[in-house]
């Protein structure tokens, strides 16, 4: 038996690019994520980052695609996919994908370091973590 699961957090590098493939919609996006290492020379620790490609099928890719944009940060879980292909000069060329099971959105709505979503997208913004007074709560109750 083997286990092939996933669990990276960090931020898109690039805006999500929503494609046909075959007979099913694929969301295409980019994350950042940090390793910490120390640097031999200043004995400085740095965060060093790496780069993953995520696919996110069918309708939950096009749902996505409205709330996602360059920068959010984000967890993703999934599981790791290995692509194959040759380019048209005949060289074999190969990556790991992460293929997406969840998304969760991990930038405060009001997080002053997430950049404002593309002018084609329309605004997500997240529940408030402030919670209903107990007014709220009580005046629809019937007893």
């Amino acid at each position: 038996m083997s286990i092939n699961r996933v669990f990276v957090t960090g931020n898109l590098t690039r805006e999500p690019e929503l494609r046909q493939a075959g007979s099913s919609m694929v969301l295409q996006l980019g994350i950042a994520v940090n390793d910490r290492k120390k640097n031999p020379q200043t004995e400085q620790w740095e965060d060093v980052p790496n780069f993953f490609d995520v696919l996110v099928w069918g309708a939950r890719g096009e749902s996505l695609k409205r709330f996602l944009y360059k920068g959010i940060k984000v967890a993703v879980s999934g599981r790791l996919h290995w692509n194959q292909w040759q380019t048209a000069e005949g060289e074999k060329r190969s990556k790991v994908e992460i293929v997406a099971d969840d998304i969760e959105f991990m930038s405060a709505r009001n997080d002053q370091n997430a950049p404002a979503p593309s002018a084609g997208g329309a605004s997500y913004e997240p529940p408030s973590s402030q919670a209903p007074s107990v007014e709220v709560l009580t005046e629809d109750i019937p007893f």
